[in-house]
């Protein structure tokens, strides 16, 4: 039944009671919050769940009450999710429902749960008598409600309600009867009240209702509480019997060559297609590539790069391209402000390379001092290994070969001929075992008086020969009273004394 058809019946027109009274069209249904207070509220107390959730799906149904006239915000209508909240305040005695609560009974979030109770009190079918408190530091206090029904529900029925005790409140009146036109409309929410309200599925779902579901005038899907099995086993009934019917195998022929079934369901998986960036992804993935390729760019902040590169990666320009302008533009090792200078370099890029044959050109000259580079790197690799894995090469310094020929004399004076030949012989390095004991002595108490030989052989052959043969004491004491006098100048020879 829809809506509308439920609002005719609930609200009937204008007719006389059998008491003699008249029934009149009721009003818009709102409560204010100053009314909404049990010591405030005009309605009665309802005596149980069963009674209230009667005077809920009247509401409902009765279509009374719309909550966007009051608020831009919230629920636009007093629906199944509504109800369903309601049907959870029913079981609870004493009525006292905290908010985490329903937001784990039902689902919702906070705000949605706030949404839904403030309509009940706005439709007098809730009354606070106890505000819960929020306390910073302490536990929260949930409020403590009443369940309550409308006078509109007494008057749109014609209940007749007294009050037994005059000196107690008016929101404990009791009924007392009914009009005759109001028992059959009672009689279906005395069914729907019984019934119990599921929670409503989401939109996404499907919109068919569930196997023994019905859709009643307030809207809710309602099914009728039973204990027993709601579905039935796929491959049977509760009896044990089979409902498949006469099913069959499938032939060999259409089995896979593996053994294996092929389902006939199955559908083969589309592979994703990329997804296609924007222009502040194209940025980010401008920036990133420029950090890993300029080396002064190590380190820096994607985003700060993304912001620098904005208008060039806007532009369409490549990877190879922005790298072509910088090498126009100027090679550097060391930055200060890395995303400064790139700012810097990048201010005229587009004025001048403004066509695509600029930037080709750009690319190309960029590509060619790379490999010139690599090359250069290549025969300096080779040239240091043949310098250091090759043949001995006489000094072609003037200075250091005076030097090499003095150090030679004084160790062909403190060794002999035959030793002097042997260290430094017509060109070729002679390894140290080929020398004596008593050679070697005499050449490191030569160098210990006279430093210059340890500076010869390390010009004439290298560090490492030299440590091999006046010890690495000797060598490191020699190298260490060079720096520390290296910074000492005498403008004038000492006076005599």
């Amino acid at each position: 039944m829809s809506a509308v058809t439920a609002t005719a019946v609930v609200i009937p027109a204008p007719r006389p009671s059998t008491d003699g009274a008249m029934v009149d069209v009721l009003p818009e249904l709102h409560v204010p919050e100053a009314q909404q207070w049990l010591s405030s509220s005009t309605g009665r107390i309802a005596p149980e769940g069963y009674s209230w959730m009667q005077g809920v799906h009247w509401v409902a149904g009765s279509g009374l009450y719309e909550p966007r006239r009051y608020r831009s915000h919230g629920p636009r209508n007093f629906g199944p999710t509504t109800v369903w909240i309601a049907q959870l305040l029913a079981e609870l005695s004493p009525c006292r429902p905290g908010i985490e609560y329903l937001v784990r009974r039902t689902g919702l979030s906070e705000r949605a749960v706030e949404y839904h109770l403030q309509m009940l009190r706005e439709t007098g079918l809730l009354a606070w008598e106890l505000r819960g408190t929020r306390v910073s530091g302490e536990r929260a206090q949930a409020s403590v409600y009443v369940r309550m029904l409308p006078p509109a529900f007494d008057a749109a029925l014609g209940i007749r309600t007294v009050l037994r005790d005059e000196s107690a409140p008016a929101y404990t009146r009791a009924v007392t009867g009914i009009a005759e036109a109001g028992r059959e409309l009672m009689a279906r929410l005395g069914k729907m009240a019984s019934r119990k309200v599921r929670r409503p599925r989401s939109k996404t779902s499907s919109k068919a209702p569930a196997k023994g579901a019905r859709k009643e005038p307030s809207g809710a899907s309602v099914t009728a509480a039973s204990d027993g099995s709601r579905c039935t086993p796929m491959e049977g009934d509760a009896d044990g019997s089979s409902t498949a019917g006469n099913t069959s195998l499938p032939p060999e022929s259409k089995l896979a060559a593996s053994g294996e079934r092929k389902s006939p369901t199955s559908k083969p998986k589309k592979p994703k297609a990329r997804r296609k960036l924007n222009k502040i992804g194209r940025r980010y993935q401008l920036a990133r590539e420029l950090i890993e390729q300029v080396d002064w760019l190590r380190g820096c902040s994607v985003s700060r790069i993304a912001w620098v590169i904005r208008d060039v990666a806007d532009a369409g320009w490549a990877l190879t391209e922005v790298l072509g302008w910088l090498h126009f533009r100027g090679e550097t090792r060391s930055v200060r402000r890395p995303s400064g200078f790139l700012a810097t370099l990048l201010r005229d890029a587009l004025s001048v390379l403004d066509t695509e044959a600029k930037r080709t050109d750009a690319v190309a000259q960029w590509r060619a001092a790379v490999e010139a580079a690599r090359r250069d790197r290549i025969q300096q690799v080779r040239h240091r290994a043949e310098r250091h894995d090759g043949a001995w090469d006489a000094p072609r310094s003037r200075a250091v070969q005076r030097e090499f020929d003095e150090a030679r004399s004084q160790m062909q004076a403190l060794l002999g001929d035959e030793a002097g030949a042997v260290l430094c012989g017509e060109g070729d390095l002679v390894g140290l075992e080929e020398l004596t004991e008593e050679q070697i002595i005499d050449m490191r108490v030569a160098a210990r008086k006279d430093p210059g030989l340890i500076h010869a052989v390390i010009d004439t052959y290298d560090e490492l020969y030299a440590r091999q043969l006046f010890t690495h004491d000797l060598v490191e004491e020699t190298l260490r009273l060079d720096k520390v006098s290296s910074h000492l100048v005498i403008t004038q020879p000492w006076a005599a004394a």
